[in-house]
């Protein structure tokens, strides 16, 4: 039996001339499916590239939102540090206060230090109005210890070398110790300690007698160096240009340890200079400010 076909007839708009073509009809079957197949085929892979474009789009917002938390996270860190670098330096505050108040009395123990415990009665009036004498001349000798407030009497200072004595560079002070704005994103912050701006390269002198510590880079310090001077006393000299002490070294009053320089976060060469006190970051104005800023001491180290 002779199959089925379909006959197409093609006229010319020109010669007037009309062609016949016979086209069986499981051609236009296959042609029918090979459309629908096509069809289908576009559809997918249009539907697949919308999909491909709508992840895109989604990992270029959770890109953009990781960006944004980051930030946050970074902004909230310094905030944490910030508020309790201005805990800290309040608590210090607190303890002299106290002190100085007779809300603290002290005792003395087989250690030459005074621990403190609270004021029962009215009889310690005249006890504490000697210890309010005695923090007027020394006040920058009060700190605060992990297990209570502690006096450190001046005797011990002056021969353990403990009190900071010295410049640690000659320069002029560009940063004050407290509540400043912040050079880098323009906010309120809380400034640990001084700045001291000479020239790039100038030595940086121990001032006072101590183990090296800490002599590292360290983020926002950059090149830093930690002494440790006893008595839970510790300067920190930062945003150096090298060292020339290793951790674990003696060093002396007016020892050369590094240079100055501007590595971490710092906007020009200058020395970040800090005094703690059991790691309460105190004003090193206290210590400086009686003191000759051309005044040099040489040693000659261990």
């Amino acid at each position: 039996m002779k199959g089925r076909s379909y006959t197409f007839f093609i006229a010319s708009n020109v010669s007037g001339a009309m062609r016949r073509v016979r086209v069986p009809s499981y051609v236009l079957h296959l042609l029918a499916v090979l459309a629908v197949v096509g069809g289908f085929t576009i559809a997918a892979g249009m539907g697949s590239y919308s999909r491909m474009l709508w992840k895109a789009a989604s990992y270029n917002s959770l890109r953009r939102e990781q960006e944004s938390l980051k930030q946050q996270y970074t902004r909230l860190q310094n905030q944490v540090s910030d508020t309790n670098q201005r805990l800290n330096s309040l608590q210090s505050l607190a303890g002299e206060v106290a002190m100085a108040y007779g809300i603290t009395r002290f005792s003395q123990t087989p250690f030459g230090l005074n621990d403190g415990n609270p004021v029962e009665d009215e009889a310690q009036y005249q006890v504490s109005l000697n210890e309010f004498n005695y923090l007027e001349k020394n006040v920058t000798l009060v700190s605060m210890a992990s297990v209570g407030m502690r006096l450190l009497p001046v005797t011990d200072l002056s021969t353990l070398g403990v009190s900071p004595a010295l410049w640690p560079v000659v320069g002029r002070i560009t940063g004050v110790f407290g509540e400043r704005l912040d050079p880098f994103s323009g906010e309120g912050a809380f400034h640990s300690g001084v700045d001291i701006a000479s020239r790039y390269g100038d030595p940086i002198r121990a001032t006072a007698d101590g183990i090296a510590e800490t002599v590292e880079q360290r983020a926002g310090y950059g090149r830093l160096v930690i002494i440790d001077h006893g008595f839970g006393v510790t300067t920190w000299y930062g945003h150096l240009s090298g060292f020339n002490i290793q951790a674990g070294m003696r060093v002396k009053v007016g020892d050369v340890i590094g240079y100055e320089g501007d590595s971490g976060r710092s906007t020009g060469p200058h020395l970040h200079y800090e005094v703690r006190i059991y790691n309460t970051p105190v004003n090193p104005w206290r210590y400086l400010r009686n003191l000759s800023p051309t005044a040099t001491v040489t040693s000659d180290g261990d």
